[in-house]
């Protein structure tokens, strides 16, 4: 009789006794890590940009770290770091209203845009054109070529309907495109007669805040009048402007264009960059508020400073940030 059949059915039969008890013997820990998931929350550097003016409009240089005070929510943070006149490269979607109402001064406003371009352009700069009208249309993607951007600029015509909120909305998530590291900021050029937009005011202000986008809004008034204007499409734009950090300008005419894109590039060029760690550590995916103190200044609203009475200077910086998601 052939004893090796036996022999082989009962290796297999020990090992079908022994493999349940060795399950059963498997470290608890490696069960736990496959069926807990791990949650992990970066604390990131926050980089907030602040101008910081003048009576009259000027940057005011020289600023030491002591001078700012930093808060999130309420609680004051360490400033880890402050540069002045920041190095970052720029990112800026130019958006020029084109609709019917503006007709009037499109063809200076054009030159005037063509002007902002030479100056604002730098080494490592990108900038983008768009116009808008019932809809936003993107004359010319982000480069460094000024003469391109010039010629993009030149080439808008007169449309019908404002989408002006669909212009922020689009600026802003174009941007956030662009790669971190980077400055980003839209200049939009309006009579802020929103007609045509398939966003809201809500979606446009949320949009720009998490894109961290400063906006700068140069309100064209064709009618002096309130009664002839859309004052509801004036404030909404003020309120996001606000919030971002940004300016508004209100020119009295056409001609004072070129001397308000030459204050928007100056501005630009002066800003202080501040970074902390944020303590104690946010929860994810949250809005966090944000407010900056410089010594002797005011937090200012975004309209002009005019009056004798305006304080020795202002602060402008974003209102606030989103925290990033909980990596799993």
């Amino acid at each position: 009789m052939n004893k090796r059949p036996l022999c082989v059915l009962a290796l297999v039969s020990l090992a079908l006794c022994w493999l349940p008890h060795a399950a059963a013997q498997a470290p608890p820990k490696s069960r736990r890590q496959s069926s807990e998931p791990r949650i992990r929350v970066e604390v990131n550097l926050v980089s907030v940009l602040a101008s910081v003016l003048d009576r009259n409009g000027r940057p005011v240089a020289d600023l030491t770290p002591d001078s700012f005070e930093l808060y999130e929510e309420g609680v004051k943070q360490k400033i880890e770091r402050l540069e002045a006149e920041t190095s970052q490269p720029l990112d800026l979607a130019l958006m020029i209203d084109s609709s019917l109402s503006t007709f009037k001064e499109l063809a200076f406003e054009r030159e005037a845009a063509a002007h902002f371009i030479r100056q604002v352009v730098r080494p490592g700069d990108r900038l983008a054109v768009y116009q808008f009208s019932e809809e936003v249309v993107q004359l010319a993607p982000f480069s460094s070529d000024v003469p391109a951007l010039q010629a993009a600029v030149r080439a808008m015509d007169a449309g019908t309907g404002t989408a002006m909120f669909d212009a922020v909305i689009l600026g802003s998530r174009e941007l956030s495109r662009g790669g971190r590291g980077r400055r980003r900021v839209i200049v939009l050029v309006t009579d802020a007669g929103e007609t045509s937009s398939a966003g809201t005011y809500e979606e446009a202000r949320s949009a720009a805040l998490r894109s961290e986008a400063l906006l700068y809004t140069v309100l064209i008034r064709p009618v002096k009048s309130e009664s002839g204007r859309n004052t509801a499409g004036e404030h909404a734009l003020v309120t996001i402007t606000d919030v971002t950090g940004g300016a508004m300008y209100s020119p009295d005419s056409a001609e004072e264009l070129d001397a308000i894109f030459d204050r928007i590039d100056r501005e630009l060029r002066t800003q202080y960059r501040l970074g902390y760690y944020p303590e104690p550590r946010p929860p994810a995916a949250r809005y966090r508020r944000l407010e900056v103190r410089v010594s002797g200044c005011v937090s200012a609203p975004t309209e002009k400073q005019a009056s004798a009475e305006t304080p020795a200077c202002v602060v402008r910086h974003r209102r606030g940030y989103f925290t990033a998601r909980a990596a799993e």
